[in-house]
């Protein structure tokens, strides 16, 4: 039986990819991407609703006929909790069968400052009545490769991490257990923590850019305050330099380390190594 599955953010980095893992892993449903621009998802090639977390009065409307929600966590930190809680609310009034959230990694056991918003999150579903599929997502690869171009200007693999083994994956590893999960209704009620396969230390990380470019480069590990100034001084405003520190000095705890293979087994194939993660970030910035 063919379902309407609808997707937040579709037009995110995060989205963009789920919105083409679905294509193929639900090509019999139909996909709607719930943007605030409808204009700036025009070329993903799906139906395009209107949809702004605070403009709670439409939101029930966007949701009319949706069977699944794609609720992928906001990008916004000004009150994510908040923005999710309204989406939730959304959903119920329209009668969405089943929500499929993208939370955090270890969820209410992080310490993460940034798990905060996600675990309230979680607590909102749990309270809605709305069967839910939480993806607890780990640290996206991009995170660090996505500055690959600082690091060979500056010689250095800079954070507050020492030297605890992180396990990240791919934005597209991800977006393959959103659209695994949100085709199949037999996910309703799990909650998946998600890794990659491949664990690494910042150091490691330093050595295969090392390797592949041919240049120096070392690990530079530095206090959490001094990781937030830095941080700083690259233009991040403080809540969100202090938020950033915070997370890569829990990472250098472990909280960012997962070794359950749980990614991988859900969508049936290995998740993206390091050195093709390293080297697909190098190619543009090495051509």
């Amino acid at each position: 039986m063919t379902k309407t599955i609808a997707i937040t953010g579709a037009t995110g980095q995060l989205g963009r990819l789920a919105v083409a893992a679905l294509k193929t892993r639900a090509a019999g449903d139909t996909l709607v991407a719930l943007v605030r621009d409808p204009a700036k998802a025009a070329d993903l090639g799906i139906e395009t609703r209107a949809f702004d977390y605070h403009a709670t009065a439409a939101l029930p409307e966007a949701l009319k006929g949706v069977d699944v929600l794609v609720l992928i966590s906001s990008n916004d930190f000004n009150d994510r909790a908040g923005q999710h809680r309204n989406v939730i609310a959304a959903a119920k009034e329209a009668g969405v069968k089943r929500i499929v959230y993208t939370s955090i990694l270890k969820g209410d056991a992080s310490p993460m400052i940034l798990a905060g918003d996600h675990i309230a999150t979680e607590e909102a579903l749990a309270a809605s009545g709305i069967p839910a599929t939480i993806l607890r997502n780990g640290w996206y690869t991009e995170n660090y490769t996505g500055n690959i171009a600082g690091v060979l200007a500056s010689g250095a693999v800079a954070g507050a991490n020492a030297s605890a083994k992180i396990a990240p994956a791919t934005r597209a590893d991800f977006a393959e257990a959103i659209a695994v999960t949100a085709a199949d209704d037999a996910h309703a009620g799990k909650v998946y923590e998600l890794a990659g396969d491949e664990a690494f230390t910042m150091a490691d990380y330093a050595a295969e850019i090392a390797r592949q470019s041919g240049k120096p480069v070392a690990h530079a590990p530095m206090t959490e305050a001094a990781y937030a100034d830095l941080l700083k001084s690259f233009g991040l405003p403080e809540p969100v330099a202090a938020i950033f520190a915070d997370s890569d000095a829990r990472a250098g705890e472990g909280a960012l380390f997962d070794d359950s293979h749980t990614l991988s087994r859900l969508i049936g194939r290995p998740t993206t190594p390091l050195k093709d993660a390293v080297a697909a970030a190098l190619s543009p910035v090495t051509a």
